[in-house]
């Protein structure tokens, strides 16, 4: 198994001359080209990983130093177990030990292809937990396993905490409903379709972020009404990024603003 130090996602051998998920319009190879790392030479460089509450039942995966997109893991934690979304594309046995002592990880899955980091990995090392992957997006996979189980539409993982396929970003991409979260209003784990800004108040809607390409208006406001069906105050994004309170009227308006903008509405301010 080697991985793509560009994107973090993990591919069989032998692997490609360019990673397919780097090469699409969605996201980029590096100017210094196409370079593919191990797991040990991780290691051996000092990689490592922390983890730190979120919130209450809620825990961040992040690596030190970045690897690849560098996205921060969520490890939503239930009575029954937990899911484990968004997986880093770096795991080692002391990050296994420190997720399993919050209880088994029941599933694995990510918002979209960008984030499929080494969750194969991370499964065979938290005992098999199954990985699942949208249905639309299995094209994106690297790296294949018995434990990768495809899904579309809606797929609980427990009683309150349910994955669902928004599309966007890519045809497969999806949030984590966690229905107890925020202390009970309820909590959204999106990625690139639905990305809380850097003012907190507001929200993206993206094909692609590095390359600038954004969603057309319809599918901004389909995305926004399929949500607008779940309970949620709070939204955390793939890199934790939250809209803290208020996140379905901040949903809703940005889907608003952002439609009209590419309607061009707002021309005349330009």
């Amino acid at each position: 198994m080697l991985i793509c130090a560009a994107c973090a996602v993990e591919r069989d051998e032998p692997v490609p001359e360019v990673c397919p998920i780097c090469a699409d319009e969605r996201q980029y190879v590096p100017e210094e080209g196409q370079r593919w790392v191990t797991l040990d030479q991780l290691r051996t460089a000092g990689q490592r990983l922390s983890l730190s509450e979120s919130e209450p039942g809620l825990v961040g995966i992040s690596t030190d130093p970045k690897v690849g997109i560098g996205q921060t893991a969520q490890l939503v934690v239930t009575s029954q177990g937990s899911l484990l979304w968004d997986p880093v594309g770096y795991v080692d046995d002391t990050a296994v030990k420190a997720v399993l002592e919050y209880g088994p990880v029941l599933a694995i899955a990510a918002s979209h292809p960008h984030m499929f980091g080494v969750q194969v990995e991370w499964s065979r090392r938290l005992g098999g937990a199954p990985v699942l992957v949208a249905e639309a997006d299995r094209q994106w996979l690297g790296r294949d396993d018995p434990n990768i189980a495809y899904w579309s539409g809606s797929m609980p993982v427990v009683p309150g905490l349910t994955l669902h396929q928004t599309g966007g970003h890519f045809p497969g991409s999806a949030v984590a409903h966690w229905a107890a979260g925020a202390a009970g209003p309820g909590v959204l784990l999106t990625g690139d379709s639905v990305f809380p800004n850097p003012d907190r108040r507001s929200i993206s809607f993206m094909r692609s972020y590095p390359n600038r390409l954004p969603l057309s208006g319809a599918v901004v406001l389909r995305i926004a009404a399929q949500l607008d069906t779940l309970g949620f105050d709070r939204i955390y994004g793939n890199f934790n990024n939250v809209i803290a309170s208020g996140a379905k009227a901040v949903l809703h308006d940005s889907a608003e603003r952002h439609a009209a903008w590419v309607r061009g509405d707002f021309d005349h301010l330009t």
